[in-house]
């Protein structure tokens, strides 16, 4: 008898999500953002569209798609994290500030993560700043309602162990290419992975300001390079505001560490992805698969 109402209860659960979810109405968004249609339809962020659906129904409900603006500070180091963002679209990086105002970039995160899962281990302060260098959406959720989500279902505790690794990963060598690599080879790496969460083709709207804090250097070292990757045609021009790249030979220009840190991250969210739904079939590689 137990099981039955069990299974009911999950039932009610996963219906009523799915008509809230089917809502868009300027009373329940109004904003007018509805987060999405149906599990059953393609979710752009890969963690959430590993979901099983009844695990997604938990989170369904309380998601909400917001528009995330270029250049837009989604929150400060040592601030308290209001929201969970599962990205759409769009690029975001992680920027780790000294204490003599310098900053630096740590990672890139686009709709294979989330900014803010670090309150699902209990933080409740950011560990970094995360800026948007590319517009795009997301789906924003609050810690609360992650949390108690996450407290029911062990697929998405384990999405969340799924995007810590790949993070760490992430962090472990961007520290080693920047204590081992050039500047040129860092900003081309750098330039390729944001590329790779890009809409707007070989476009890429970079500034120098943007380019130093990615580097941790100075803007007259980010012109020196920027100067030196144009004679090698790896950037065909340098607008103000605005790079436009020649990919391949960019990735002749690149360190190692973009294939490695791209096939690594890739696997994992991947394989991850795969182990949250037993029996599934491997997921389909990035838009823009790194040749081994």
């Amino acid at each position: 008898m137990s099981v039955v109402v069990g299974w009911l209860a999950v039932e009610l659960e996963r219906r009523r999500a799915a008509r809230h979810i089917g809502m868009s109405s300027s009373a329940e968004y109004p904003s007018g953002a509805n987060p999405m249609m149906d599990h059953a339809t393609r979710i752009d962020n890969r963690l959430l569209a590993a979901l099983p659906p009844a695990d997604f129904a938990l989170l369904a409900p309380h998601l909400r798609k917001v528009a995330i603006e270029r250049n837009s500070v989604l929150i400060r180091s040592g601030d308290r994290i209001e929201h969970l963002l599962f990205p759409l679209s769009g690029a975001i990086a992680a920027i780790t500030e000294l204490p003599n105002g310098q900053t630096v970039a740590t990672a890139i995160i686009g709709r294979e993560g989330a900014v803010g899962l670090t309150s699902a281990f209990g933080a409740s302060a950011a560990p970094a700043t995360a800026v948007a260098r590319l517009s795009g959406a997301a789906l924003q959720i609050s810690p609360a309602q992650f949390l108690a989500a996450q407290h029911r279902s062990p697929a998405i505790a384990s999405m969340v162990q799924v995007f810590t690794m790949s993070l760490l990963t992430q962090l472990q060598h961007v520290a080693a290419c920047n204590a081992l690599h050039s500047v040129e080879a860092r900003l081309a790496r750098w330039l390729l992975h944001i590329h790779d969460r890009a809409n707007e083709g070989d476009l890429l709207p970079l500034t120098q300001e943007t380019l130093s804090e990615l580097l941790g250097v100075r803007r007259t070292t980010v012109t020196h390079v920027v100067c030196t990757m144009r004679a090698s045609r790896a950037l065909k021009s340098s607008r103000r505001g605005q790079l436009e790249i020649d990919r391949p030979r960019l990735e002749a220009v690149a360190c190692e560490c973009y294939k490695v840190m791209s096939r690594r991250i890739d696997r994992i969210v991947s394989h991850g992805a795969v182990g949250l739904i037993p029996g599934a079939p491997a997921r389909p590689p990035p838009a823009r698969p790194v040749a081994e």
